[in-house]
């Protein structure tokens, strides 16, 4: 039986994503295993992170800077602007380098059975961003759930009155995907969405 010190360690790790018990603690034991490489670096890493760790005062990402990495540099284009549910979504569009303008994170997405209501997100924020202008076009990269299609709809009424260019995310069928594992709101889209052959 381990000590009370690491059984802590592995119920921390098990409450992460994708970790549960078995997972967690096979960590742990590759962690005290290699001490010196791996757990020691771990854990200088954690503590400067959770020193500086903070959220964007602009879009809301986090990072170790306010503004953030991305609000702050000079060769992102100002007059777009990608707006997503989560701090993940805006990793995960960064990440492709697809996308050359700024980001507004909501904190999540509109959801009566969760509670989660307008004013529970980031919404007002995004409008002043809009108002203040220099803004010609906004995407909206919710997630292609009822929860966030709502959301994308919510937020295009609110923006409507200002003169962007409001634009989505295409949804359809994935790259190297098969028909026959798809499902039926996938396939519907892809069909409502079919363009001409070039």
């Amino acid at each position: 039986m381990a000590s009370p010190e690491i059984e802590a360690l592995t119920n921390a790790l098990a409450r992460l994503p994708g970790l549960g018990p078995r997972s967690a603690r096979r960590a742990v034991l590759h962690l005290l295993k290699r001490r010196e490489t791996t757990l020691a670096p771990l854990l200088s890493a954690l503590a400067a992170v959770n020193e500086r760790l903070e959220t964007c005062g602009v879009c809301g990402n986090v990072d170790t800077s306010n503004p953030c990495a991305i609000c702050a540099d000079p060769r992102r284009d100002l007059r777009s602007l990608c707006v997503v549910e989560e701090v993940a979504d805006l990793w995960a569009l960064d990440r492709s380098r697809l996308f050359p303008g700024k980001f507004h994170v909501l904190g999540g997405r509109l959801s009566a059975l969760e509670g989660v209501r307008p004013e529970d997100l980031a919404i007002d924020g995004l409008v002043r961003r809009i108002e203040a202008g220099g803004i010609d076009e906004v995407v909206l990269a919710m997630n292609a759930t009822l929860e966030g299609q709502t959301t994308a709809h919510y937020v295009a009424e609110r923006i409507e009155r200002f003169p962007v260019r409001v634009t989505q995310l295409a949804h359809g069928l994935p790259v190297g995907g098969e028909l026959d594992y798809l499902d039926d709101g996938t396939l519907a889209q892809a069909l409502r969405a079919r363009r001409p052959v070039a």
